[in-house]
């Protein structure tokens, strides 16, 4: 089903948590060159290396299909970083692409070590097809935490993702100890697996054991359309 963006609903949802970012010291931009989003991230001290996901000399992200977040506080530091691209499933499925590690590499059978593996036993990842937009590379600088960023940073990136492209799924893969903290609900998650993605990629020194987390389109479009503005006012 093909769906009618609003964009003044758009523009209204956006607003009020770029607004809730500033109340805070952070002015937040949208950059779509990944090659200078790199070169960025490379200065965060505390940030984990940028998974090639992100990574135009590993991933090739095609005009239109990439974007990525920065927030900037008084003195023009960066205090917080997140990416997002699409990928077109049509014929796939999410779960089957990342353990292609088609999630990684642009050309797997070139880029990846022989070693390299990803398991995704997360059921309901075979269900997330179609136009899917995968969110990650999260950071955020530790004096800014404990204020209501993650909800503000995940939502910002839903409304965006939704202007560009209307996503079938918005997917992300968290970190297993958001979920022994019991914080998933803090960065808008409404659906979350184990088994998303056990991977091992050699030549980029990256083990993990991720959950999978998802939106649906109707649940996205929900989202951005209805009157956010109590759940901002609880961002402040």
């Amino acid at each position: 089903m093909k769906r009618v963006v609003n964009p003044l609903n758009v523009s209204r949802f956006l607003r009020g948590y770029d607004e809730a970012a500033a109340q805070k010291g952070i002015k937040l931009s949208i950059g779509f060159d990944f090659h200078k989003y790199v070169s960025i991230t490379k200065t965060l001290a505390t940030k984990v290396p940028t998974y090639p996901t992100f990574r135009p000399d590993r991933s090739p992200i095609e005009k239109g299909e990439g974007y990525w977040m920065i927030g900037l506080d008084k003195n023009n530091e960066v205090v917080l970083v997140q990416a997002a691209r699409l990928y077109d499933l049509s014929n796939s499925n999410f779960a089957e692409h990342l353990e292609s590690l088609r999630v990684f590499y642009g050309d797997p059978a070139t880029q990846a070590h022989p070693q390299d593996r990803c398991s995704c036993t997360a059921p309901s990842a075979k269900k997330i097809s179609g136009k899917v937009a995968y969110h990650g590379d999260f950071w955020l600088r530790k004096d800014f935490r404990g204020q209501g960023m993650p909800k503000i940073m995940a939502a910002v990136l839903r409304g965006v993702s939704f202007s560009m492209w209307a996503p079938d799924f918005v997917v992300g893969l968290p970190e297993r100890w958001l979920l022994s903290k019991g914080v998933l609900a803090q960065y808008g998650h409404l659906h979350w697996e184990a088994g998303g993605s056990v991977l091992h990629l050699v030549q980029e020194n990256i083990v993990a054991d991720d959950l999978i987390a998802w939106l649906t389109a109707d649940e996205l479009e929900s989202l951005v359309n209805r009157d956010e503005r109590s759940d901002v006012a609880l961002c402040a």
